[in-house]
């Protein structure tokens, strides 16, 4: 068995693999005698199954899969020897069949194209700035999180007439149907002012006439509001008269002491302005994560526009059709082969960063910070965290799926690609408030 590269140029070869008859015969003649052994063929008694006839067959069967194992061997084997870092799969050369013959076997050549990553060089120190965005949490923000926590903790009250806030509880009756239901309505999360305003300033006993799509925030709402269907809920039409039996009001909890020691524990927060450093403190974390993957971002899209290698394109989008499972056409693939294209283009960057700069994530690593995924999710439902050795258990048999196991792996290797970006190039702060801050996130992506 030989294999020979053929190269077309920096970015294509071809490998010819050739495979004599000495490699397989062996093995086909084993495989066919275990065949003649134990095949159950009708007019034949087990184990008396004639050669000549086993090799009729599934002579050509048994012979065209050792083919396929040798030459996939002898790929491998050449491409890790000879240290071709490859793109995809080898590909069967669509122009050139096999040359051989499965009637007489003999020799047999095989020709595979291969796509081959380029050599690059990344450009990236103190001379490159990238401004790192973070919200700017100002005082009506906090105020805000305050009066939010404040109605959170606070209780419903009866109340004369409706306010723009309160929840409203009432009688929809369908005026040229059947429908009857006694549902809420929640003012704060009616849309449409002029259908606000038809509550606001009501009592109890008072008739409104309303669409209810318009007091209600989805069709899945609507139908449980009116309880009826969701594919009634959709083909309802026509006005509901509303009879107001009840009004609720929320009276916010007091910002004193009792809701600090309720919300923190006893003593932890002593005044309005240290419950503020709690708020501030949760929102920059909170804040943080999106700040990270902003700059991030900017720094990948950079790597990747000034990173001028090029791509054996003509192979990647015959391997993209060959190996993908939906079926794309080349019209598909060739619509969406720029983004395909700039995916790769970083996965090759990152691939490098990481192998030049030691970016290694040790097992120890993904194991701790499974274990910090896991007691997050108890805390979640309240519950107390296990022994370490039971929750050390529990890590290493998630990282024991390999999906589950990639996803963590990945996202360890981007907090260390993170750090490695904020160390490498000039960082500039730049804060922004909130509206202007979420318009730069939505923009990016």
């Amino acid at each position: 068995m030989n294999a020979v590269e053929e190269k077309i140029d920096d970015l294509n070869s071809i490998l010819r693999i050739t495979v004599d008859e000495k490699d397989y015969v062996d093995q086909v003649n084993a495989t066919l005698k275990k065949y003649s052994k134990e095949a159950n063929i009708p007019g034949f008694r087990p184990g008396k199954v004639p050669m000549g006839f086993i090799k009729k067959k599934f002579g050509k069967s048994v012979l065209a899969e050792e083919l396929n194992k040798l030459v996939g061997k002898s790929l491998n084997d050449f491409i890790q020897t000879n240290n071709i870092d490859v793109l995809g799969q080898p590909l069967p050369k669509d122009d050139e069949e096999v040359k051989g013959d499965f009637n007489n076997p003999g020799t047999f050549e095989f020709a595979y194209e291969i796509g081959i990553a380029p050599e690059f060089e990344i450009s990236l120190s103190k001379k490159n700035k990238f401004d790192y965005l973070k919200v700017a949490i100002s005082d009506d923000m906090l105020n805000k999180e305050v009066e939010n926590l404040a109605r959170r903790y606070g209780k419903l009250v009866e109340a004369e007439k409706i306010s723009e806030r309160d929840m409203v509880i009432g009688e929809f009756a369908q005026v040229d149907g059947d429908i009857k239901n006694t549902s809420t309505i929640s003012l704060e999360f009616i849309t449409d002012e002029k259908v606000k305003k038809q509550f606001v300033g009501k009592k109890v006993g008072a008739e409104i006439k309303v669409d209810p799509k318009k007091v209600s925030r989805d069709n899945k709402d609507l139908a449980a509001m009116l309880a009826i269907s969701e594919d009634e809920a959709t083909n309802l039409e026509g006005e509901f008269n509303f009879t107001i039996s009840e009004i609720k009001t929320m009276v916010p909890a007091a910002i004193d002491q009792e809701l600090f020691d309720r919300l923190f524990g006893e003593g932890n927060v002593k005044s309005e302005d240290e419950l503020k450093d709690k708020i501030k403190a949760d929102l920059v974390n909170m804040f943080s994560k999106d700040s990270d993957n902003l700059f991030a971002q900017k720094v990948i899209d950079s790597l990747i526009e000034k990173s001028k290698f090029e791509l054996p394109e003509t192979f990647l989008k015959k391997w993209i059709l060959a190996s993908n499972e939906n079926e794309l056409t080349e019209a598909q693939i060739e619509a969406d082969f720029d983004n395909y294209k700039n995916s790769l283009k970083w996965q090759l960057i990152q691939n490098k960063i990481v192998k030049e700069h030691n970016l290694e994530v040790k097992p120890e690593e993904a194991v701790a910070y499974t274990k910090q995924l896991l007691a997050n999710q108890y805390a979640q439902y309240g519950m107390p965290a296990p022994e370490d050795k039971e929750l050390v258990d529990q890590a290493k048999s998630v990282l024991g799926n390999q999906d589950e196991a990639n996803k963590i792996y990945d996202n360890l290797y981007s907090g260390k690609l993170m750090q490695f970006f904020k160390e490498t190039v000039k960082v500039n702060e730049k804060e922004l408030e909130y509206d202007k801050f979420v318009a730069e996130a939505t923009a990016q992506k």
